[in-house]
């Protein structure tokens, strides 16, 4: 397949929630691709279906140190969430230039739609427990810099304007 283009922020479909996925089908399968050629050509740790303007419940996550791990998951609900947060710089290629540090939960466990369709539950740590947080809350129309105060989300949102021009 191949890379995508990001949505520029704000567009609308970003701030959507995002459909559930009934079933995974060669349909999904070709989005899946899509969005890891996408991720991988950015070059970025995991993506969101609406990132690149599906309106669907679908993340990709690869958080390796050799790359070619990808996760495809469809419907990523966190069951638990540990009390240690990880501190992480956050940001997307929806907005370009800018970037946060956010502190996130450590490691969560995860429930999805795996690629054969079948529910998995995981267990996330990191770098990885981090990216499935932050497409997660893509899927719920959200974008990491919701997460910060006013004031340093005012400035950072501030700061992509000028870089607009």
């Amino acid at each position: 397949m191949a890379p995508r283009t990001c949505l520029p922020y704000p567009n609308k479909i970003l701030r959507t929630p995002a459909v559930p996925v009934d079933r995974v089908t060669d349909e999904i399968r070709a989005i899946w691709t899509d969005m890891i050629d996408t991720m991988e050509a950015m070059p970025g740790v995991g993506l969101a279906a609406p990132q690149i303007g599906y309106l669907l419940a679908l993340a990709v996550v690869d958080a390796s140190d050799a790359r070619g791990e990808a996760i495809r998951m469809a419907n990523p609900k966190v069951l638990h969430a540990s009390v240690q947060l990880r501190p992480h710089e956050e940001a997307s290629p929806n907005l370009k230039g800018v970037s946060a540090l956010v502190a996130r939960p450590r490691a969560v466990t995860v429930e999805y739609l795996n690629a054969e369709g079948e529910m998995e539950e995981r267990d996330f740590v990191g770098l990885w427990a981090t990216s499935v947080q932050h497409q997660i809350d893509h899927l719920a129309g959200k974008m990491y810099f919701d997460r910060l105060t006013k004031t340093r989300r005012d400035m950072l949102l501030r700061r992509a304007r000028k870089l607009r021009g």
